[in-house]
Order: structure tokens, then sequence, then C-alpha cells
């Protein structure tokens, strides 16, 4: 029976995969959550199959000033009294049958957790997916010259062993609950593993991240036993890490700051609060959450 949620564009041949998923929205930091699953369909060569219909699940609309609402507001262009364009929220399924993966990316949804949980569960049902590896990015206190730190958290306690050895941290996370979380505890009922992964990335570095999404595909790979072509990410991470450096080197308090986070990353100093960069990094209208 087919979910009232779902709409299916072709049948596909794929039982027993493994689903990666990511969303944009609130852990979608440096674009890692998105730009993991469109690195991954496009090296795989995966080919869409199904997608989640986007009616209910999101607000157009909100109280507030104009700049406020407008950040629920689809967007539209019209050229010549004509509308052209109408951009709703996309939530996409692929395929790569060969690695026996399924890829999702979508809007994280506004409304309506369980309805779009059962449509992502269901999908999983239909074609065997054993595992969930969601991946997203969060700012965070970590310079961009070492190794993004993932935190991560899992459906079963038992998961913690298979991570362990990937030089993960685990999360230690108190606050409001992201759909993420929600799906965790749906799996889990479902009977579904998953595995959260989130990149820490710099909080001074805004938009698209090359290294951190490099650091969180390596990762993904290493779970699921896929064999990824990385050079392009990679000679992308390292003309971008040059160019930050070269802006960096212009603003010499923020250049201080970083090494101080620098040193206490190689101390392995993982709890630092570091307010007076937090505060730094306020006026320059950076929020770190």
């Amino acid at each position: 029976m087919t979910h009232e949620a779902l709409q299916y564009d072709k049948t596909i041949e794929l039982t027993g995969a493994s689903l990666v998923m990511g969303l944009s929205g609130w852990m979608n930091g440096g674009e890692v959550s998105t730009g993991v699953v469109e690195y991954l369909f496009r090296a795989l060569e995966a080919e869409p199959f199904a997608r989640i219909v986007p009616d209910d699940f999101y607000l157009y609309s909100f109280p507030g000033t104009m700049e406020f609402a407008a950040l629920f507001r689809p967007h539209c262009k019209i050229e010549d009294g004509l509308i052209c364009e109408f951009d709703e929220p996309e939530n996409r399924f692929w395929a790569a049958v060969k690695p026996g993966l399924i890829l999702f990316s979508g809007k994280e949804p506004n409304l309506l957790w369980n309805r779009y949980a059962e449509s992502l569960l269901e999908v999983g049902r239909r074609h065997g997916v054993r595992r969930i590896v969601f991946v997203g990015g969060v700012a965070g206190l970590i310079p961009h010259t070492r190794e993004p730190r993932v935190l991560c958290s899992v459906s079963e306690r038992r998961l913690r062993n298979e991570l362990e050895p990937h030089g993960m941290q685990f999360s230690r996370y108190a606050g409001p609950a992201s759909f993420v979380t929600y799906l965790t505890l749906q799996a889990q009922r479902a009977g579904v593993e998953m595995i959260s992964l989130v990149a820490e990335i710099p909080a001074y570095v805004q938009g698209y991240n090359p290294r951190c999404v490099e650091a969180a595909v390596r990762h993904v790979g290493a779970l699921l036993g896929l064999q990824l072509p990385l050079g392009d990410l990679r000679n992308m991470s390292e003309e971008f890490e040059k160019r930050l450096d070269v802006l960096i080197a212009e603003q010499p308090e923020l250049l201080e700051k970083i090494k101080l986070l620098e040193a206490d990353y190689d101390d392995q100093v993982f709890d630092n609060e570091m307010g007076d960069l937090k505060l730094w990094l306020q006026r320059q209208g950076i929020r770190v959450d």
C-alpha cells in the first residue's frame, strides 16, 4: 500500500539497502547535510525514484515582520508578468543499486513530524533498509586548520562499539530537539538502526564548507563500506583552505583567536566554552549554538 505522502516515479529493484539522508534547515551548517547527499548521488550516479509530497509539512507564512515572514515563504520569480518559478520544498529519494544505497535529501519539516518520519520509514520497509545514516553540520568552536570533529548519536547502545574506532565524539546535548532526534526514536521503535553524524564546523566560516563535506563523506563511506572517488572534493577542500588562510591573515584579531582554538584542539580540550570568542563572533553577527 502506497503511503499517502509518498509519490513514486519509478520502481526500483533494491532490497537490504542502507539509507543516507540529509536535510536543509537546522543541522545543515556548512551545507554539510545537503552537500554530502549531493556528492553521493553524483559520484554513485544514483537515479531519482520517489519523493515526499510537501503538502502539509511546511509553514509558508508566519506572523511577524516582513523580513521574518520571508524566511518561510517559497521563492518565486515573475518575468514580464508571468510566473516562471515557484520553488516548493523538495524531498527526493535516489537509488544507487550497485552499492545497495538509498539517498534522501529534503527540508526539515515544520509540521507533522510523525507523518514525515513514517514516509521515510515506509520507503525503508519497502526496500529492506536496515540502517539509516543522517549526516549534518553545526557551527562550533573549532579551527578550520584541523580535521572537523564529528559528533554522533545512535538508536541503540550496541552501535557505539562500531563507531568508537572511527574516532567520533558521542554527543552530549541538551536543548531543543531536531527532527532527526525524533526520527531516531521512531527508527528504534521500528527495529531500524539509525546513526546521526554531525560535523562540527568553524563558526567563523560561512557558506558551503568543502573540507567538512569531505570529512563527512569519508565517515559515511567507512561506515557503509563504500569506495568513493574523493580526488575532486579533496582538491576543492585544499583550495578552499588556501583562500580562507589569505582572508584570515588580513584579520589579526581573528587569527589570534584561531591560534587559541588550535591549541585547545591539539590538547583535546573539547568542552572549552571560549566565551571571549563567542562574544567576538556575536559582534560580527555570527551565532554559535
